[in-house]
């Protein structure tokens, strides 16, 4: 049994407590990977310290040369893709496909945040006096806590990592419980590219020991939350007593619109994928699929047909299509939603139980469910399972469609698939979420892309693309009078 440890100001270590927490393999609980740190408030401390320190250094190194050690990254993750994704599937059970897909979406995210180092843009306007110039220019904010979810355990925490690193903030990273390992391999290809001592620090532990205590410290700067709605609210109030930046990405109950004039066949393997790739655990996932009563029994066979033959299995194995729950007690939440479903009047059409057989029973598993006949109101259509159930809503036209897919109080990722492209256009402009996709899944971000959402799915920021580089920097306003003489702007301007 491997021991793995945290790395603060430069340095492997143990817990100052000396414990502990087990790290076991979804798809069979019998296998330990290894063995981590249980930390607590003194470890945190030590790493803000740390953080507090390198930040003064670290921000004056020029942003250029901060990019160029994400370009290190980029290749590092480049050449263990295959190590890294197989590790990944180990700890977290999604299917090797989509870990690759997660270690490549964190290598995109190292040279998008490389390119982004020579393209720190400011602005320069014209003042309104004479021999004076005016500027406004990216600052560094200070530490940045991040907190990350267990389901991209590579991608997400790079997502946030990268671009704080860049704009010059140094890092204490707390990353899931139950997806500790892919984390420690990201800071070890951080420490091979050459990040300084003391600018990026894991501290590994559960949130209410770890997580809070960097929330709630003085000497961190800024918070970045990937989670449940529940948890970032609390944090919220948290932040709040220091008045912390705080960017919060939450929950999701994704919705997938099929028209009657929709492509049946590509609609139905958008669904598949976002139903039930990385088994229904992303806040992209495609929770609810609403569909026109003109091709509603048609496309239901369809769905039952091809869902039924997912094969279930090891991550690892070629032949899987789906993957464990990440942990018995997510599992447990699924088995509580299906007998809520039950209970509430929807007809149960594929799956529902505990999945067993074929070496099944040592893991987390649990069958792609379907149900239909969901009504709007109910519970099962309205919250977030995170787990393979899929709520099916029959609908009469897209007015009707457009107003139960915007009835949550999420609004992350949405789809619609149409050939009409009246009907596309009136979908984008009317859809109440952050992302709007027109022919495809629900899922699928680009890491040159925000990401985010509206409503309860986060707080208004956005992680991706350009703009999570507004939320790592501050901006800086600059006038330069070199007209020799006393100017007193808008007194002087009238």
């Amino acid at each position: 049994m491997k021991k793995f440890q945290n790395y603060i100001n430069g340095k492997w270590c143990d817990a100052k407590s000396g414990q502990v927490f087990e790290n076991r393999n979804p798809a069979n609980n019998n296998e330990v990977l290894g063995t981590f740190p249980k930390s607590s408030k003194e470890d945190v401390n030590e790493a803000v310290a740390a953080a507090k320190k390198a930040f003064e250094s670290w921000r004056l190194v020029p942003a250029p040369k901060r990019g160029d050690i994400m370009k290190k990254v980029g290749d590092i993750m480049t050449e263990r893709k295959e190590e890294l994704a197989s590790a990944m599937t180990k700890e977290m059970g999604k299917v090797l496909l989509e870990t690759r897909g997660d270690v490549q979406e964190g290598i995109d995210t190292a040279y998008y945040a490389a390119s982004e180092g020579r393209r720190l843009f400011g602005h320069t306007v014209p003042s309104e006096l004479s021999n004076k110039f005016n500027m406004a220019v990216r600052s560094p904010i200070g530490v940045a806590g991040l907190i990350t979810p267990w389901n991209f355990p590579m991608a997400i925490p790079t997502w946030k990592m990268f671009p704080a690193l860049v704009c010059g903030n140094t890092v204490v990273f707390k990353p899931a419980s139950v997806t500790p390992e892919t984390a420690t391999h990201l800071i070890e290809i951080l420490i091979e590219a050459g990040i300084p001592q003391g600018v990026v620090n894991i501290v590994h532990g559960g949130g209410s020991e770890v997580g809070n205590a960097i929330v709630e410290h003085n000497d961190v700067d800024l918070i970045s939350f990937t989670g449940s709605t529940d948890v970032g609210k609390k944090i919220s109030k948290m932040a709040s007593d220091t008045l912390k930046r705080v960017s919060l990405e939450l929950g999701g109950k994704n919705a997938q619109i099929v028209m009657d004039d929709a492509d049946l066949e590509l609609a139905l393997d958008a669904v598949l994928w976002g139903a039930f790739g990385t088994t229904g655990q992303r806040c992209t996932a495609t929770s609810r699929l609403i569909v026109h009563e003109k091709v509603y029994d048609e496309f239901m066979k369809m769905l039952v047909a091809r869902t039924e033959k997912l094969r279930l299995g090891d991550g690892l194995l070629a032949t899987t299509d789906v993957g464990p729950c990440v942990s018995e007690s997510q599992r447990n939440t699924v088995i509580e939603y299906v007998e809520i479903g039950k209970k509430e009047g929807a007809k149960l059409v594929c799956g529902g139980s505990i999945a067993k057989g074929n070496g099944l029973e040592n893991g987390w598993f649990h069958q792609p469910t379907i149900f239909g006949h969901v009504l709007p109101n109910m519970r099962i259509a309205k919250e977030e399972i995170f787990g393979p159930v899929l709520s099916v809503i029959k609908i009469k036209s897209l007015e009707e469609a457009i107003k139960v897919l915007n009835d949550t109080i999420y609004g992350l990722s949405s789809s619609v698939f149409t050939k009409n492209i009246n009907d596309a256009y009136t979908a984008m402009r009317d859809i109440k979420a952050g992302i709007v996709y027109i022919n495809a899944p629900t899922i699928g971000a680009e890491a040159h892309m925000p990401f985010g959402g509206v409503k309860q799915t986060g707080n208004g920021h956005r992680e991706g693309g350009w703009t999570v580089y507004d939320f790592f920097s501050e901006w800086k306003t600059i006038y330069v009078d070199f007209s020799g003489k006393l100017q007193r702007a808008q007194i002087d301007n009238e």
